[in-house]
Order: structure tokens, then C-alpha cells, then sequence
């Protein structure tokens, strides 16, 4: 089998991971169950990963790679250099918020929290880059912890607001970054 080939097939195990933690809990994810779920032999599946812990970890690498890719292009796509890290931060997270990382943060979580010391390593690179970008490190941080509030008012149900609220907080989160209040 080619390296495309081979490639391919690792991003459908880890999508079938994602899909069966956000569909089935957690307590569902088993290696037989992922196999299934992609399509694919047991053995097809340890080619790839020899074991559950190396699967979530590779699920949560790469979806964390996605999301870091995805400021960087909502960064270099600002025009406005003062406070970009920030409104990527905010928009990316409001937009993604029902995101395969959310599973894959929740596989770790609940399997072996050290699995998110590579995600925790980048976030404080974030939250640097947020501080360092021309608006108050405050504001900057109370930007972050906003979008990060509102994914866990959306994850937990826990009064999440409603669709129009949601697009007014987004919209004053980005107002608030280019104005510097």
C-alpha cells in the first residue's frame, strides 16, 4: 500500500474515533468499536495504532494541528495587525464548537489526562501570542477565556445562549479587539 493510501486510512480511523466519541460516549470507545465504525478490520486498525492510547493521542495531535492551522490562516488573513491572534482565537472557537476536538479532548480527558500535555504546550503559545499582539494582555485573555466559556456552556449544556446572543457576544468579542477596550 502506497503512503497516500496508508495516510488516507489513518485520518479514517481517527475520523471514525471522533465520530464515535461525539455519537457514543466516551465509555464506548474500545479498539473493535473504532474498527467497526471505519470499516475496517482489528487489524487493520493496529496496523496503525498498536493501541487505544496511541490512537487518541494521534486524534488529539491532529485535530489540534487543524485548529492551530486554522488561526494561523485567520491570523495572516487579518489585515488588522493589532489584536488578530485574539479575534482568530474567538472566531475559530465560536465557529467550531461542535468540532471533532472536542471528542478527541474528551477521549483524553477521560482516558489519561497527560495525553493533552503536547495540546496544553500549544495553548500557552496561543495565549502568548494573544498577550503579544498589541492589545492589553487582560483583555486579550478575557477574549480567550470567553470563547473557552462558551464552549463549555455549549459542551455541558449549561445555559448556552441562544443563536442571536451568540453571534452579538462574537461580534462585541471582535469589536473589543480592535478598539482595545
Amino acid at each position: 500500500m502506497s503512503t497516500i493510501g496508508r495516510q488516507s486510512k489513518r485520518e479514517l480511523i481517527l475520523k471514525a474515533t471522533a465520530v464515535l466519541v461525539k455519537e457514543e460516549g466516551v465509555e464506548r470507545l474500545t479498539l473493535e468499536a473504532v474498527a467497526k465504525k471505519a470499516g475496517i478490520s482489528k487489524g487493520g486498525l493496529l496496523y496503525h495504532f498498536p493501541n487505544k492510547e496511541k490512537l487518541i493521542i494521534s486524534m488529539v495531535e491532529q485535530l489540534s494541528e487543524q485548529f492551530v492551522r486554522d488561526l494561523n490562516e485567520r491570523v495572516e488573513k487579518d489585515e488588522l495587525d493589532r489584536g488578530k491572534w485574539s479575534r482568530a482565537y474567538a472566531g475559530a472557537s465560536f465557529e467550531d464548537c461542535e468540532s471533532e476536538l472536542t471528542a478527541a479532548l474528551y477521549a483524553a480527558l477521560f482516558t489519561n489526562p497527560e495525553m493533552l500535555a503536547k495540546m496544553r504546550d500549544e495553548y500557552s503559545v496561543i495565549q502568548q501570542k494573544m498577550e503579544n499582539d498589541g492589545l492589553d494582555p487582560v483583555l486579550a485573555t478575557i477574549v480567550r477565556l470567553a470563547a473557552d466559556g462558551l464552549w463549555y456552556a455549549e459542551r455541558f449544556g449549561l445555559a448556552p445562549p441562544g443563536e442571536e446572543l451568540r453571534k452579538r457576544v462574537l461580534e462585541e468579542l471582535k469589536r473589543w479587539t480592535k478598539e482595545g477596550k
